[in-house]
């Protein structure tokens, strides 16, 4: 079996917007994320074409030892908390595939994502068939709702009920929000599908409702910073994009070796 949800983040930015805004705020989060031999190691950062789609590929390595919760820690060998994420990203669609050399075929986090120029209305986006449509449990995200957000995540300048963006006056994002967006403003929605397959007898069901929390979660604080993060990346090229990840890459590979272990910890999920 495996658990598959479909988290819908809408947010008051265009599609063509966020393309910019996410691969900015990937490279700001990666380094946030890295420090004292954890974190992100980027491998590859190429185009490809495969087919009739074309777009970036991306092969990361995530060392994560202390970011994991207790019970799996008990359980994994020394190396086991070392995952593969391989990345299609052929805007606007994209697909990323987490795997583990240890557990091989019984692990595996797949997520799809269309970005979609509407409120997060569309129903199986993803064009599922009947009997596993089904199955999906449908999770919106609100950005603006700091009750969404874990207490030990908060930031409030990282805040989009406080934020107010001085490129394009946008925010701050009240409760009713999305009802109140003019109909002429930009807006899109990325629906976010996730599959995860955890096969550990006795352990399976904990492990898969611990991934989709974090993912989640990690939905919930990167679309948060994307949103206040605005004025940093609004007017950036592709061309900007590509050079800030090359020197991202470097950075990463520093960070790794040297300072502390900063970032998401999943020390109080025990």
């Amino acid at each position: 079996m495996v658990l598959i949800k479909e988290y819908r983040v809408v947010l008051p930015v265009s599609v063509e917007e966020y393309q910019v805004g996410q691969l900015y705020s990937v490279a700001e989060a990666s380094k946030n994320e890295t420090g004292g031999g954890e974190g992100i190691e980027v491998l590859k950062n190429e185009p490809y074409e495969k087919e009739d789609e074309k777009g970036q590929y991306t092969h990361k390595i995530y060392h994560l030892k202390s970011k994991v919760p207790g019970f799996v820690k008990m359980i994994a060998p020394e190396g086991a908390l070392v995952f593969h994420e391989k990345a299609w990203n052929a805007y606007p669609y994209c697909r990323t595939i987490v795997t583990n050399e240890y557990m091989k075929d019984d692990f595996m986090i797949k997520i799809e994502t269309w970005h979609k120029p509407d409120m997060g209305t569309i129903e199986n986006v993803h064009d599922l068939d009947g009997p596993t449509w089904k199955t999906v449990e449908v999770v919106p995200i609100d950005i603006a709702n700091k009750e969404e957000v874990a207490p030990g995540d908060y930031k409030q300048e990282e805040d989009p009920s406080i934020f107010q963006s001085t490129k394009t006056d946008r925010g701050p994002l009240g409760p009713d929000w999305k009802n109140e967006l003019k109909s002429d403003s930009p807006h899109m929605c990325a629906y976010k599908l996730v599959t995860v397959k955890f096969k550990w007898w006795g352990l399976q069901s904990k492990v898969e409702s611990f991934i989709h929390r974090q993912e989640k979660r990690i939905f919930t604080n990167f679309h948060r910073q994307l949103f206040c993060w605005m004025d940093n990346w609004v007017g950036l090229t592709m061309e900007d994009i590509r050079r800030m990840e090359e020197e991202t890459q470097k950075e990463l590979e520093e960070l790794r070796k040297t300072g502390p272990i900063r970032g998401t910890s999943a020390a109080h999920e025990e």
